[in-house]
């Protein structure tokens, strides 16, 4: 490139020289200003011809550096390629190596687990042989077998069992009691205060005026005929005694006395007494009283604002005007249960129309528990189950005396209110000697339990304190005991409302100073 410039400029200084020459010669003729002018020109053309050189050489120069430049830099970033290159070559070498040597690693702990677990199984083959071989010489040694092995064991363990049983009831019992007793309170006493009702107690017997002592012949018929044709159309018994004006018609049901009751004074009306025209006024009557329970069950339904009833159960609600329970009339007691369930699901924001409709059927079983066998919540929840009562209703019928059996809340709501409504004074009467029997009954049963040294029943039966040996009975057995108590009693007596079980424990020490 030097030398191409160099040619250049030599042509050019070439070309300058041969035109000055020229020049010159032809000047030669001209004037002595035209000389100088020459000189002048041919100057500033060596001036400029060596400018462009010295141009042309510091352009080549900058040229020259300006390639040394690139080529050094596209030499340095070859480098740092060949060196990113080589990092990631030694790399992934390393990195082949090491998952080589993972590979050889996880080869060999596969072994060892295997191996491992033949031993571990063949070690529980071993252990099982071993257990099995000391069961049966421990067997042989102690002469017991199996189950006399795990008898003995838990009769050692029932009484840990027992006292962790203990604990646990009476933290659950505590904080039950913390929360609810204060709410529960109130709640019952709200709906307690908003409802009274006035109490009237039927008997077994009714009494029928006679308009004449006359008419007492006339009843008992020649030879008892009436009298025994009149018992055996209306189920009833007929008393004729010496007091005068009257006769007693009696009867455990109250439905059939009061048929009798009006049979016989539209007899004594009519006046014509005789077997044909008894049977003929019970069978009238029989309807009516049908006819009247009927409207009884749906006017006490209206009142309730109960709908969508099935008719037999209509039936049996008026049948409970003539039932009576330990002397409280029953349908009266199930108004009063009805409207405490009611008020107390208020409190509670819950559904009071189911709430009302569970008291008013809890007792319905009550109507016809004399015609089957067993217990009235027995009898009642089966009757709603066939009639497709709703399911809390159903269960408030059969579970209203059994709390821990309940499964709606309807239920408990239905069983408190039914023993506020036993319970409050006046509700039920009951003789002398059936109390008696009751109360010792009571007692009876409570001094049954191993451990009581003494059963007192106070409070007109409504509570029972039963005192233990302490050395025999402690704190945590006392909290069972009184449970048991108290399950037994609900199982096996018959009592109005509620009894409180309270056992006493106590230890005495006993010195004397002489």
């Amino acid at each position: 490139m030097n030398e191409a410039l160099f040619i250049v400029v030599g042509l050019v200084l070439g070309g300058a020289a041969g035109f000055a020459v020229g020049y010159l010669l032809q000047a030669r003729s001209r004037t002595s200003k035209a000389a100088l002018e020459s000189s002048r020109i041919i100057a500033e053309a060596v001036a400029k011809a060596e400018k462009t050189v010295a141009d042309g050489r510091a352009e080549a120069v900058k040229v020259r550096e300006e390639a040394e430049r690139s080529i050094k830099e596209e030499r340095n970033e070859l480098r740092s390629v060949e060196g990113r290159l080589a990092k990631k070559e030694d790399m992934l070498d390393k990195r082949a190596d090491a998952l080589q040597q993972k590979e050889r690693t996880v080869e060999n702990r596969t072994k060892e687990l295997d191996r491992k677990e033949r031993e571990v199984a063949d070690k529980e083959r071993e252990v099982g042989r071993i257990v099995e071989e000391e069961k049966v010489t421990l067997h042989r040694v102690a002469g017991l077998s199996k189950e006399d092995a795990v008898k003995m064991l838990l009769d050692k363990l029932e009484p840990e069992l027992e006292r962790e049983k203990a604990d646990l009831i009476k933290k659950r019992l505590d904080f039950a009691k913390e929360n609810a007793e204060d709410e529960a309170r109130r709640v019952i006493s709200m709906a307690v205060q908003r409802f009274a009702a006035s109490h009237t107690a039927d008997s077994v017997v009714t009494v029928v005026d006679l308009p004449s002592e006359e008419m007492k012949g006339r009843i008992i018929g020649r030879e008892g005929r009436n009298i025994r044709a009149f018992e055996r159309a209306t189920g009833v018994d007929v008393i004729v005694d010496d007091t005068p004006g009257v006769i007693v018609l009696s009867a455990f049901d109250g439905v059939r006395r009061e048929m009798a009751r009006r049979s016989m004074e539209r007899l004594i009306v009519d006046g014509r007494i005789h077997p044909t025209r008894i049977e003929e006024i019970t069978e009238q009557a029989k309807r009516e009283m049908e006819e009247h329970i009927n409207q009884v069950g749906k006017e006490f339904l209206r009142e309730q604002d109960i709908m969508q009833t099935h008719p037999k159960l209509v039936t049996l609600l008026g049948r409970l005007k003539y039932r009576t329970s330990y002397g409280q009339n029953v349908l009266q007691h199930v108004r009063e249960v009805a409207h405490l369930s009611s008020v107390m699901a208020a409190e509670l924001k819950l559904d009071q129309r189911l709430a009302r409709r569970c008291g008013i059927f809890h007792d319905i079983g009550k109507a016809v528990d004399q015609e089957f066998e067993g217990s009235h919540p027995v009898i009642g929840g089966e009757l709603l189950k066939r009639f497709d009562e709703p399911k809390e209703v159903i269960d408030a019928a059969a579970n209203h005396h059994n709390d821990p059996d309940a499964h709606y809340v309807y239920t408990v709501l239905a069983a408190a209110a039914d023993a506020i409504s036993a319970s409050r004074p006046g509700a039920r009467s009951e003789s002398m000697d059936r109390y008696i029997k009751r109360i010792e009954a009571l007692e009876k049963l409570a001094k049954s339990f191993p451990g009581v040294t003494g059963v007192y029943a106070i409070q007109a039966g409504r509570e029972v304190r039963c005192l233990v040996d302490s050395d025999k009975i402690n704190d945590n057995e006392a909290i069972i005991l009184a449970r048991d108590i108290a399950k037994a009693i609900e199982g096996q007596l018959t009592y109005p409302g509620e009894i409180r079980v309270t056992v006493l424990r106590e230890t005495r020490f006993v010195e004397y100073a002489r």
